[in-house]
């Protein structure tokens, strides 16, 4: 063991007991770069889809929590739910994380929750690193990314030419706040009104601080089951900027849409939060997904076939493609 580089704030003790820790939970992980055999896939035409992300401040959150076993579920997910949009196949996924100073523990529940969210994807972990940097963090602080590569026939590509006006937009639930708009929560919620993570507050059912954490849900296997069945005009990942970002970037410019928000349960935790925090009913929909994760857009006659895949979703209409260029909700 180097005492300079102990002296420094680096232990590689605990470096070489963080990546065993890892070890238990992925065979994948060791080697300076990770193998993946595509030959085995029985593609045509393969074209590769990458997406990367992190989980922005609900970070904050599992740290003021000391919990840490979702988070890494929530990683996968907003790198998973991207590239599915085009029709891809997940295939594998890699993390960064760093820290000022590792804590094995708090490592290797993160990645029981990265592995966690790997399975629901259907993708391997097949690599990371792991960074252990004194002075660039906050004690216990710590910071994510991750980054997936998926797979998908060249001819099967979802493309959003494909959406025709009166197509029908139908909407898969969100497990809740998932992984955006939580500066703005943590303003609202902690600095200024100074709330309990460990208390309950109406309308919600859950402690404040498994109504945060709730891991962001992961829709692979939901639009796998659809693909096989129904042409997918389009798909929209509902993220920061709610439904006025995010339903536009999958539609043609000559297109908009009206939505029915009647049609479907908005979490009480997002009432909650739109009450204490004073926020107008529709910038609520420009920040938070408010209880739709994921837009599928399909031809109107495709619709039944569509919500029978999708019945343990729990996935209903939610609204219509017009010639507006414009989201417009009904209330």
């Amino acid at each position: 063991m180097s005492k300079q580089y102990e002296s420094a704030g680096v232990s590689l003790n605990k470096g070489y007991e963080t990546i065993k820790r890892i070890q238990k939970h992925t065979k994948n992980i060791g080697d300076f770069g990770g193998l993946f055999d595509l030959s085995t896939l029985g593609y045509k035409e393969p074209v590769l889809v990458s997406g990367t992300d992190g989980v922005g401040t609900k970070l904050k959150v599992a740290l003021m929590a000391n919990k840490h076993d979702t988070i890494g579920i929530d990683l996968v997910a907003m790198c998973a739910n991207d590239i599915i949009t085009q029709g891809a196949r997940p295939l594998f996924f890699l993390d960064y994380f760093s820290t000022s100073s590792l804590n094995p523990d708090t490592v290797e529940e993160v990645i029981k929750g990265i592995v966690e969210g790997c399975k629901q994807s259907n993708a391997l972990l097949i690599g990371g690193e792991t960074a252990e940097m004194p002075g660039m963090y906050q004690k216990e602080e710590y910071d994510l990314a991750g980054f997936m590569v998926g797979a998908v026939e060249k001819s099967k590509i979802i493309n959003k030419k494909n959406v025709q006006l009166g197509d029908v937009i139908i909407g898969l639930p969100s497990s809740g706040i998932h992984s955006n708009g939580y500066s703005l929560v943590r303003k609202i919620l902690f600095e200024d009104n100074n709330l309990d993570l460990n208390k309950v507050y109406a309308p919600c059912k859950k402690v404040l601080k498994d109504e945060l954490l709730t891991p962001t849900k992961i829709y692979v296997k939901a639009i796998n089951k659809v693909l096989e069945k129904v042409d997918i005009h389009s798909i929209a990942h509902i993220t920061g900027g709610g439904f006025y970002e995010n339903i536009p970037r999958a539609l043609p410019k000559e297109f908009g849409v009206e939505i029915d928000t009647r049609s479907f349960n908005i979490p009480n935790i997002f009432s909650f939060i739109e009450t204490l925090g004073h926020i107008d009913h529709n910038e609520m929909f420009n920040i938070f997904n408010m209880g739709i994760g994921l837009i599928i857009v399909v031809n109107k006659e495709n619709v039944p076939n569509a919500l029978m895949c999708l019945k343990d979703e729990q996935a209903v209409v939610i609204g219509k493609v017009t010639d507006t260029k414009e989201v417009v909700l009904k209330w």
